[in-house]
């Protein structure tokens, strides 16, 4: 067989020095014919081996057989029918080729997404224990991580909530619509409690759900139970903060935890996605622009309640107690509090501001609070203690003997 090597000199030979047919022969030593061929041929020469046959080519027509009948009888149930004697695995090859005849292909469908059009949201829980202070520690089914994946440019967004509460939910929610800057047009969620779920053949959304979703004017769409792929994109960033975050990393709080996350994020978000093509960085300038904006009067989210201020002057948040000035104790007071603070207002004057304590069961105290109250237990001790008793006036008392004079009952006296 001709090599490429001589192939190749052929061809130069005789196109670029113009040396003949008869020539090239004899200094490469081959035939002529050969020379010819080489000429004629655009491609080199390659060893092509022949085909042998096979034991399975006398069983082929039954197996056909089976296959027009039974598009996707398996391998090992023709190797019964056909009563096969040798290995399964090249009885298989050969049905694998044969199938598609017999079989029409099912191709794959590609999801694709609009820019702005709709974004993937939901809770991961970690395998972690995080200490919240007070020498409390709390697992991840106490304290989720709510994640958001944009459909377009696989932007991804998390943070750490208190709770599953719908207060905490919509309060984290809102902070990561925030940050993105911009209100993709569909929100998908699954099944959770605070968003909605699904009644019958239809998805019910709860109040708080409706009234958030009407200030952003946006959609907010339930997958179907056990239905994952739905939500494939957020699954995926569970799958990818399982294996590439949380692996050697420790967590000292909350705070902590958030911080290494958002910085996790920002080298994500700027990684070579290989679905795309690109990096999401690349792409979320155009999803952006394709999304709603941002309301111009933001949700009402977070805790928010009104009571009469009791005379221990506590305010009771999350199985935490807070103290509020006593100055408004009988008042009615507003309480406000988001992921980090708690605040409380009695006509639209601040009376407490606390940091949100995570552990469970604290009383927290601010001592300026602390320094009123007994201020104003000792004024009004003060106003309340009665009067101390009037003294009676001092009344003389004379001796005996002196009405005994006066009487004249004395030894001068008339016995």
């Amino acid at each position: 067989m001709l090599s490429v090597e001589d192939w190749a000199e052929i061809r130069r030979l005789r196109r670029s020095e113009g040396v003949s047919i008869s020539e090239i022969a004899r200094v490469l030593a081959i035939s002529r014919n050969t020379v010819k061929a080489a000429l004629a041929s655009d491609e080199p020469p390659r060893y092509r081996r022949r085909a042998a046959g096979s034991v399975v080519d006398g069983f082929e027509p039954r197996v056909r057989e089976l296959l027009r009948a039974y598009p996707t009888m398996p391998a090992t149930v023709i190797g019964e029918r056909i009563g096969w004697p040798y290995s399964i695995r090249t009885l298989s090859g050969r049905v694998a080729e044969l199938r598609p005849v017999y079989l029409p292909p099912d191709p794959a469908s590609r999801t694709s997404y609009a820019a702005g059009e709709i974004a993937q949201c939901d809770f991961w829980f970690p395998d972690i224990e995080l200490p919240v202070g007070f020498g409390q520690t709390r697992t991840a089914k106490q304290l989720p991580v709510l994640t958001m994946v944009t459909g377009y440019a696989r932007w991804d967004s998390a943070v750490l909530i208190p709770s599953r509460h719908a207060e905490d939910l919509f309060s984290g929610w809102w902070q990561l619509l925030e940050a993105l800057g911009a209100v993709p047009r569909v929100l998908v969620w699954d099944g959770e409690g605070a968003i909605g779920r699904w009644r019958g053949r239809r998805s019910e959304l709860t109040v708080e759900c409706q009234g958030f979703r009407g200030t952003l004017a946006a959609k907010v769409v339930v997958c179907r139970p056990a239905d994952p792929e739905a939500k494939g994109l957020v699954e995926r960033l569970h799958d990818y903060l399982e294996r590439s975050f949380l692996p050697g990393r420790t967590f000292t709080g909350p705070g902590d935890f958030n911080a290494q996350l958002q910085g996790f994020l920002v080298r994500a978000n700027t990684r070579q996605h290989r679905a795309l093509g690109c990096r999401p960085a690349d792409r979320i300038a155009a999803d952006r622009a394709a999304m709603l904006a941002l309301p111009p009067v933001p949700p009402t989210v977070g805790w928010r309640s009104s009571t009469r201020l009791a005379r221990d002057h506590y305010v009771r948040l999350d199985g935490n107690d807070y103290s509020v000035h006593p100055g408004v104790i009988g008042r009615r007071i507003d309480i406000h509090a988001d992921l980090d603070r708690v605040r409380v207002f009695c006509d639209g004057r601040q009376v407490a501001d606390h940091e949100r304590i995570w552990a469970k069961h604290q009383t927290i105290s601010a001592p300026d609070h602390l320094t009123a109250a007994r201020a104003l237990r000792r004024d009004r001790l003060e106003i309340l203690r009665p009067a101390p008793p009037t003294r009676e006036p001092e009344v003389e008392q004379r001796a005996l003997t002196d009405y005994d004079t006066a009487l004249g009952l004395t030894d001068g006296g008339v016995a």
